[in-house]
């Protein structure tokens, strides 16, 4: 897999920072100052030279009916991403196939039937042989077994142990369950301290372990510790088709806000994710 690496670009009229995917051929402006007009341009030359299929922009609320001028179209939001306020998940495709979705609808259904669960406080304790605890670099060895196991092809080259220390290195956050000495269920936290929101993400959990609703203890113990950092925008970008996790979202107060098309590889294909968003400042 080719890794993804983040470019940033600075002269006397703007400041871009963009991120160049290869494998899911897509790119994404991540931040920016300065003329915005310019700054789009730029954005849509680089994915035009990158060939790539999808560009994404976050854009602030100011620069929302700008972005609909350059022919983008919004799919998602966050509130609160830009310390306190709300960023916009733009998109422009270059391809037909990749704006293309064949499972919307039933994907729309998804969301109808989760949006009847109740919330859930949890109330329950933790399965009896298992153990909740944050996790480490010493555990990068697990980790990227429990990613082999639960996903063949994925976003982020989390098959390598390497590449996980190195994201505990830069401050991202993981919590996992410990059944037998391995790791059969584990998330992540993506912090942004620049603009004080994280994603929650990387959420894997081994098939014959699933019944116990693990994944809901991991996000709650995340939360946690995002607060313990001042940061209270939580999000997770969930598969479109996956029910539980969608479920398990709304169950924890999420609320949906969107829906990414065509938005990454998992397994061997090219899935919708929902944006999913939660003020972690607010009572629970």
């Amino acid at each position: 897999m080719e890794e993804a690496y983040v470019r940033k670009i600075t002269n006397e009229h703007f400041y871009l920072e963009i991120f160049i995917d290869p494998f899911n051929k897509r790119l994404r402006v991540e931040d920016y100052r300065g003329e915005v007009q310019m700054v789009i341009r730029e954005a849509v030359e680089m994915s035009r030279q990158h060939k790539v299929e999808k560009l994404i922009f976050i854009c602030r609320s100011e620069h929302y009916s700008l972005l609909m001028e350059h022919a983008f179209q919004c799919e998602a939001m966050v509130d609160y991403y830009f310390r306190g306020s709300a960023g916009f998940y733009f998109t422009k495709y270059f391809t037909n196939h990749r704006k293309e979705s064949e499972h919307w609808l039933t994907e729309d259904g998804i969301i109808d039937n989760v949006s009847k669960l109740p919330h859930l406080k949890l109330k329950q304790n933790i399965p009896a042989g298992y153990e909740l605890r944050k996790l480490n670099k010493e555990d990068g060895e697990r980790l990227a077994l429990l990613y082999r196991e639960v996903f063949q092809v994925y976003p982020t080259p989390l098959h390598d142990p390497e590449y996980i220390k190195k994201t505990i290195e830069n401050g991202t956050i993981y919590y996992g369950f410990i059944c037998e000495g391995r790791i059969v269920s584990a998330a992540s936290a993506e912090v942004n301290n620049s603009y004080a929101n994280a994603e929650l993400t990387d959420c894997a959990t081994v098939k014959n372990h699933r019944k116990f609703g693990l994944m809901k203890f991991i996000l709650a113990k995340l939360e946690e510790a995002l607060k313990e950092q001042g940061i209270f925008c939580a999000y997770s970008i969930a598969r479109a088709q996956s029910f539980g996790m969608n479920a398990a979202l709304h169950q924890l107060g999420y609320a949906y806000r969107g829906r990414l098309v065509n938005n990454c590889y998992i397994f061997n294909h090219l899935e919708n994710m929902n944006m999913w968003v939660k003020n972690l400042s607010m009572p629970s």
